[in-house]
């Protein structure tokens, strides 16, 4: 059974640095897309960043520069560098994996960035 577990949110000060990390299991994660999404209260799911099976990233205009994207497919995780942390990036990020006809998800981690 497919499961997501993603790990490193907290709080931190504006300016501050956080590094998320998603532990896939059960799927074939060399060959999904992986992809953090983050909600904020009150606002719709955002995606923030996508690594593709090939190692290609994209990112949101409000994140490039300041987060990195990486995956290891030996360690079937995924990973989101943040810095330069601002007040906006506060809200709960998800990791998924996806690819055609599949999609999985976890539970979230929350990121909190005080100002």
């Amino acid at each position: 059974q497919a499961q997501l577990v993603e790990s490193g949110g907290g709080l931190v000060q504006a300016g501050g640095s956080l590094t998320l990390s998603c532990a896939a299991s059960g799927i074939i994660f060399r060959v999904y897309s992986m992809v953090w999404y983050r909600q904020a209260p009150g606002k719709e799911r955002e995606l923030v960043a996508i690594v593709n099976s090939g190692g290609f990233t994209t990112y949101a205009g409000s994140v490039k520069g300041r987060f990195t994207i990486s995956r290891d497919n030996a360690k079937s995780t995924v990973y989101l560098q943040m810095s330069n942390l601002k007040a906006e990036d506060t809200g709960i990020y998800l990791c998924n994996a996806h690819k055609l006809g599949a999609d999985y998800w976890g539970q979230g981690t929350q990121v909190t960035v005080s100002s």
